[in-house]
């Protein structure tokens, strides 16, 4: 049983890192990110092919994934009318900022993009590339996921996802990020000054269901010479609000119900 497992478990450790990259990879590339041999990889990496999760480049001979991933992935999103619900939420808060909403669901330990609405409709547009996997550190969604959680926890999720200075120890790095998180816990909303993308602010709070899980976030972003500092109380207390729409509406909340009474 051991051995199928740690197969099971190598399959998805491959699907996640050539999803994370979101590009082709090397044989060699693979194995090494996966500390595998690469007779091991390639094992992994010809299965994948042959159940078509995986496809190998003709001319490179490079790997990468199939859009069988994405597809069950806006499937499973579909089933739960999880966008269908909050999707007028996020429009209302877009149209009212004039500037791009996003919100991101938690996943395990980290926070995946799954919507987003543009509002500003004149002028300079931020429109990021919709990759899947929030920065946990420098984004203001990160923040506010962080700030939910108990302050060794954070700090340890906040290392594994690759915060430079806090995973070596600097003291200086460790202490502002501790005193970010105290204030946005504090306040209840996280903010990003040009921290995660020069230029670009963004406003982030966290979605709350009623028993107190963090389920995700919503953020309002925009370029720094719009979304001013005379600007970020206002667009925190919008933000805030639509969290807690957000959180009231959210249709998984019947489900973690049922799973809690069972």
């Amino acid at each position: 049983m051991r051995v199928v497992n740690s197969l099971v478990e190598r399959c998805f450790a491959v699907i996640e890192l050539l999803a994370k990259e979101a590009s082709s990879m090397r044989l060699g590339e693979v194995a090494e990110k996966l500390d595998l041999q690469k007779s091991a990889a390639h094992r992994m990496l010809n299965l994948l092919c042959e159940i078509g999760w995986v496809e190998q480049e003709p001319v490179t001979g490079f790997y990468k994934l199939t859009l069988r991933l994405a597809i069950l992935g806006q499937r499973f999103l579909s089933a739960t009318h999880l966008t269908d619900v909050c999707q007028p939420v996020l429009e209302e808060l877009s149209t009212e900022s004039a500037e791009l909403v996003r919100m991101a669901v938690v996943q395990g330990e980290t926070l995946t993009w799954i919507a987003q609405v543009q509002g500003a409709r004149n002028g300079l547009k931020y429109q990021p590339e919709m990759v899947a996997s929030v920065r946990l550190s420098t984004t203001a969604n990160g923040r506010a996921y962080l700030a939910t959680l108990s302050q060794p926890e954070a700090i340890r999720i906040a290392i594994n996802d690759g915060a430079d200075g806090i995973a070596k120890q600097s003291m200086a790095s460790l202490e502002e990020f501790i005193k970010e998180l105290e204030l946005t816990k504090k306040r209840g909303w996280a903010i990003s000054d040009e921290a995660a993308e020069p230029g670009v602010v963004a406003i982030a709070a966290p979605i709350t269901l009623s028993g107190g899980q963090t389920v995700g976030t919503v953020s309002v972003a925009g370029p720094s010479s719009r979304l001013t500092a005379d600007r970020h109380e206002k667009v925190a207390s919008s933000v805030l609000a639509t969290a807690a729409k957000l959180g009231e509406l959210w249709p998984l909340r019947r489900y973690n119900s049922l799973e809690q009474s069972a």
